[in-house]
Parts: structure tokens; sequence; C-alpha cells
């Protein structure tokens, strides 16, 4: 597959709508969203279909269930294929292709902790960067933890500092 040369091609995207994350059963990962995001989703249980639909997916045909969250900078979707049924990715951290939505907060220790009462279950505990073990170098202080969604989506919850951060 070729790529346009980024010496030559600009095209100049700046905002994102929303991310898609294609899940296995949406009333579970409804349930799971609503219970990290603490917001009720703008829709729920809508569909799509049809062979245009399907083409631009680079699918033979498709169906599909939805629900959207919107949050204060990007929406959420989360979508069932029910024609065609998809194979479970095998994603981790680590693997070509496997992405990871990150949300931001002020404490990450504090949200941790209310999270794990509440019964959700991390990869590990909160880490927070070193001296030497980040570029830039005042991005040290940065706290993360990461956890996953009912198919195994990669999440992450960040206090980011400096260099991380978007201010």
């Amino acid at each position: 597959m070729a790529f346009p040369n980024p010496s030559t091609v600009s095209i100049g995207l700046k905002a994102a709508a929303h991310v898609g994350i294609a899940v296995s059963d949406l009333d579970r990962s409804v349930a799971f969203y609503q219970a990290l995001l603490g917001t009720e989703p703008v829709v729920r249980d809508e569909s799509m279909h049809g062979a245009g639909f399907a083409q631009s997916q680079g699918l033979p045909t498709t169906k599909l269930r939805y629900a959207t969250f919107n949050l204060d900078n990007l929406g959420i979707d989360l979508i069932q294929f029910q024609e065609p049924v998809g194979d479970v990715a095998q994603v981790a951290a680590n693997r070509p292709g496997s992405m990871h939505l990150c949300f931001q907060v002020d404490d990450v220790r504090s949200v941790f902790d209310r999270m794990r009462e509440a019964g959700f279950e991390f990869l590990g505990q909160p880490y927070t960067f070193a001296a030497g073990e980040v570029n830039p170098p005042d991005a040290v202080g940065t706290e993360v933890a990461y956890f996953n969604d009912p198919d195994g989506t990669n999440l992450e919850i960040i206090a980011p500092k400096g260099g991380f951060s978007r201010e």
C-alpha cells in the first residue's frame, strides 16, 4: 500500500468528531460506558444497514446497532455489527493496529480508587513518570492507569503534565 508523501501533501485535519469502537454486545457495552462516563448515551439502539453503506466500509453487506456517548470534546460510538459479525480482535498495547482511548482526569489515584471500588479492573497499578523515563522532560509527573472495556479495547486515564498536557 502506497502512502502520500507528507513533504508534498498536507490535508490539514484539525478536529476529531468521534471514535468508533466495535463491540460484541451493545447492551453490555452501553452499561459499561454509562457507568464509566456517568451519563446516558445521546442515542441508543439505533441502526444502519444497506449495500451502499456496506461498500463504504469495504464489506459485502452490513447491518449494525449503535449507541453514542458525547464527551465535552469527543463522541464515542459503540457499534455492534450484526451482519457480518466480525472476529474478536487480539488487541494489546504493543500490537500494531491496536488503539487506545484516553480520558483526562485531575487525579489518577482518586479516580483509580473510585473505579476499583465500583468493580472496574485495571491492568496494573497507576504509574507516575519519573525523571529519565520520559521525553520531553517536562512530562515528568504525568500519572497514568490502564484498563480494558468488555471487548478488550485499551482504555487509559491520565493526569498529564508538561509535554503530555494539551494546555
